[in-house]
């Protein structure tokens, strides 16, 4: 037996029991502010930590508070620390674990009765239960978050007729966005306070959704009141979790004003590099100040931020800032900074909030260099300054983009001309190839380069701009073109520009020599002709016979002095292949493409399609592009095209125009376009034990042929759901799925068209088992033949086994069972004898079959046993 918790049962369920049986009503009046936050262990464990404020002068002390978890289990979270505050505060901090069962939205909440008595925007706030809640989000397609840590304590004070400001001091230490809201106090079980109203104000109140500032202009009455602020938390554009902060403001009468602290700028800064600057603030009445900075740069694991006072005397106090950034405090958002000064005010002492921002940002890539040669462009830079970068992303533009980044402009921005190109596959590569994979490069265009760091959620600057062309071939290709379609005895045009003398290294003779290679890169390049001249005037080639149906072809021509004693290839030859119009049949359409590798710039595309009547081909479209698509075509018959393309490309200042034909090519439409996958939702039906699953109909949004649909279960989480059945009418958009066993489970529905088609499986949607478990809370073993032997609420009998005792006042054990239905006759085990009336209380661990496993919910709570002493006999044994 496990000692140390029974003594600690012992001792705190005979705490409560003496708090229930002879505790005034007034006792319970202590709770004033406080929040939940939580912070993700792995996998679907998290830690949550309760932060609550209570009055000290209240008799009423919570070693403990029950956690609801919002799947349908209860914990009791123990008191870690009991801070004391001034002005009659306690700072209570409770904190627990827990597994929840899989993907999901859970509301955590806690309560605990009462508030404090006199808050005068809740109605009888002292028989109000205090309750406060937290939203988290589990979603496998954000991850998992941790909740934002408040770091500014929810009690305040404001005078009336003043302007008032607080700010709660959010950090989220993984970078996602924050928003603030206003919202309602809660009460027993975290729903809205009946006739809560928000405190009155001379002008306005209102929380400021992007600096979390609550503006309070002005207080019209003194007293206490209570706000709630809601901390959203966004990853993606996605809501992924939400704190809701309880807290209290108390407003009196004074002369007093707040202190005003200075105006405030932002700051953005590159890692490495020191933010460093004075601030002082002032008071209007002369008192001496307090001045207090907190966020994020207080929070790093290194170099943290430092706030120190340098001068101070009645009425201003200055204080230096000095933040040291490195290379680990890079990240998309900002870094919040609060500045709260507080007059020492002998009366009544006010606040000054005030924010301002520090972004860090990664330096640019240094020392980038470009390199070309004829095919490619070769990349190469510093070894970067931080070693946490993940990669780095090429960007590209044809010809000087004008673009300068400004100093806070990271990556490069859509409206420039650069589009990226690539990646490197890690943070410490120097360089990369730019060989036209990405898109084609051609010669007589100059190209331009920056480079960019690439962390965890954010972007460098930029690098700065380096360009470089393609070096150009000897001789020069204009030419590679289809003039004659046949499967044997087809041809193709081959043209080259005649070399200028001057860049000829010999005299000649010459020799060319042609190759060809039957794919589009050259990959195996073979001669297949040579020509020999003395003047290089032969600039044409026509190779035939081949087939010129099945693929396109490349050629380079390779020039050759020919001298007896002295042949050496001259230059470096280019690569140029045929036009190839690459099909892709879809439903009712054929995309084409216009594939090839060539140094000449082609402008614009004319498409052409075969007319079976004429025998000729049909222009279809013209496109400045290579691609055009053929719609409104007949699935199942086979449509065949060609294409011709104009060009030009630079030579020496002189522009060549180029024109070429492609390779026929052929196939047949065919509806292969999957349908968009439905949005599922699934519903526990526990009463009556089965889940019920609704999904939407995508011939309403996306199709129009959707026949059938498919649906995907699995019993646990972590397993792929596997088919479970099938749906045959596409007006049929619901199933009811009663399991074997409990209702956990995780599902996925997919969507079949009329050609077989099968959609992407939705998004996983997991349900959890219903907790029909429940514990009577009164017991009369009276021998009435009525509730004589106390039995579980344990309906559909899930639950595989339990731990169940029952205590006495005294903290004594009375009964212990592992039967699920408890079945407990009302005699004590040791005496043998019927117990005498009372309350009891117990403690029963239920091991239950959850979406992701045999799972154990911790029960606590009390019986009161109403016995017939008359009736009190030993039991027979």
């Amino acid at each position: 037996m496990n000692y140390s918790r029974f003594n600690h049962i012992r001792k705190w369920s005979a705490g409560i029991l003496v708090y229930l049986l002879f505790g005034q009503p007034g006792w319970a009046t202590h709770n004033r502010a406080g929040e939940i936050t939580y912070r993700l262990i792995s996998g679907f464990t998290y830690e949550i930590t309760i932060n609550t404020f209570t009055y000290t002068l209240s008799a009423a002390d919570r070693p403990q508070l029950e956690v609801q978890w919002g799947d349908n289990t209860t914990s009791i979270a123990p008191r870690v620390e009991k801070l004391v505050l001034p002005n009659f505060y306690f700072h209570n901090t409770y904190k627990i674990q827990h597994t929840f069962p899989g993907p999901g939205i859970y509301e955590i909440v806690v309560q605990d009765p009462n508030r404090n008595y006199g808050v005068k925007n809740i109605p009888n706030s002292v028989n109000v239960i205090f309750s406060i809640k937290t939203k988290l989000v589990i979603s496998p397609l954000t991850g998992g978050a941790s909740a934002p840590v408040l770091l500014n304590p929810p009690i305040d004070k404001a005078a009336k007729g003043r302007l008032f400001i607080h700010n709660p001091g959010a950090f989220d230490l993984e970078g996602d966005s924050l928003s603030y809201e206003l919202t309602v106090c809660t009460e027993e079980n975290g729903k809205p306070i009946a006739g809560y109203t928000f405190p009155t104000a001379s002008d306005t109140f209102y929380v400021n959704p992007i600096t979390g500032d609550l503006v309070w202009d002005s207080p019209v009455d003194t007293g206490i009141y209570n706000v709630a602020m809601k901390v959203n938390k966004w990853r993606n554009g996605i809501l992924i979790g939400s704190v809701t902060r309880d807290m209290q403001i108390n407003v009196y009468n004074s002369t007093n004003n707040p202190p005003v602290n200075p105006l405030l700028r932002d700051f953005c800064v590159e890692a490495g590099n020191e933010i460093s600057f004075d601030l002082t603030s002032t008071d209007p009445d002369g008192d001496k100040l307090f001045v207090r900075a907190s966020g994020g740069p207080f929070e790093m694991a290194s170099n943290r931020a430092t706030f120190d006072s340098i001068a101070a005397d009645t009425g201003y106090s200055t204080y230096h800032f000095r933040w040291i950034t490195n290379c680990t405090h890079i990240r998309q958002r900002p870094y919040l900074v609060t500045i709260k000064a507080t007059d020492l005010n002998k009366e009544l002492q006010l606040n000054d909030f005030d924010v301002f921002n520090i972004r860090v940002i990664g330096p640019p890539p240094q020392g980038l260099t470009a390199y070309a040669s004829a095919n490619s462009i070769r990349l190469i830079w510093d070894r970067y300054a931080c070693s946490n970068v993940k990669y780095f992303e090429i960007y590209r533009s044809n010809g000087p983009s004008g673009f300068e980044p400004d100093s806070c402009e990271t990556g490069i921005p859509a409206f420039t001309s650069f589009r990226k190109i690539g990646h490197t596959s890690s943070g410490t590569d120097t360089m990369f190839i730019d060989d036209g994979s990405a898109g084609e490069l051609l010669k007589g265009i100059q190209y331009c380069y920056r480079i960019v760091a690439v962390f965890n959620d954010s972007y460098s600057i930029a690098s700065h701009e380096v360009c470089a062309s393609l070096v150009p071939g000897l001789p020069a290709l204009i030419n590679a073109s289809v003039t004659k379609i046949d499967p044997a005895n087809g041809s193709v045009f081959l043209a080259w520009l005649k070399p200028n003398p001057d860049s000829l290294t010999g005299t000649g003779p010459y020799k060319l020599i042609i190759y060809r290679s039957p794919d589009l890169w050259g990959s195996s390049f073979q001669p297949i002709d040579s020509i020999f001249t003395a003047t290089l005037n032969d600039t044409i080639y026509i190779d035939q016979p081949l087939n010129t149906v099945h693929f396109p072809y490349s050629y380079k021509v390779e020039l050759y002095n020919n001298v007896p004693g002295n042949v050496y290839l001259i230059g470096t030859p280019e690569v140029a292949s045929t036009l190839y119009p690459q099909l892709k049949g879809t439903d009712n359409k054929i995309e084409i493409n216009a594939i090839r590798n060539v140094p000449w710039i082609n402008t614009e595309y004319v498409f052409y399609r075969f007319n079976q009547n004429s025998g000729t081909y049909d222009s279809i479209g013209i496109s400045s592009t290579s691609r055009y698509v053929d719609e409104q075509l007949t699935n199942g018959k086979e449509y065949c095209y060609r294409i011709k393309s104009i060009g030009y490309r630079d030579i020496e200042s002189r522009k060549i125009g180029t024109i070429n034909f492609s390779h026929q090519n052929c196939t047949t439409p065919v509806d292969s376009v999957p349908p968009c996958p439905p949005d599922l939702n699934v519903t526990n039906i526990c009463d009556s034990a089965y889940n019920y699953l609704q999904w939407t109909n995508p011939n309403r949004s996306c199709t129009d042929d959707v026949v059938s649909y498919k649906i995907y279960y699995s019993p646990v989480f972590g397993s792929t759901p596997e088919l479970l059945t099938s749906v045959s009418n596409a007006l049929d958009t619901t199933y009811r799925h009663y399991p074997d066993g409990n209702l956990a489970g995780c599902y996925q529905v997919t969507a079949v068209d009329s050609f077989g088609n099968e959609s992407k499986r939705s998004v996983l949607v997991c349900v959890d088992a219903c907790s029909f478990y429940e514990l009577p809370n009164v017991f009369t073993p009276n021998g009435d033949g009525i509730n004589d032997i106390y039995i579980a609420k344990n309906k559909n009998h899930y639950v595989q086994k339990v731990d169940m005792k029952i205590y006495n006042r005294w903290g004594n054990l009375v009964f212990q069972t592992s039967d699920p239905d408890i079945k407990w006759d009302g005699r004590s085990m040791q005496r043998g004898k019927i117990v005498s009336s009372g309350v009891y209380y117990y403690v029963c661990d239920v091991y239950e079959p959850r979406l992701n496993g045999l799972v154990v919910r911790n029960l606590v709570g009390f019986i009161h046993v109403y016995s017939n002493e008359k009736n009190n006999k030993p039991q027979d044994k």
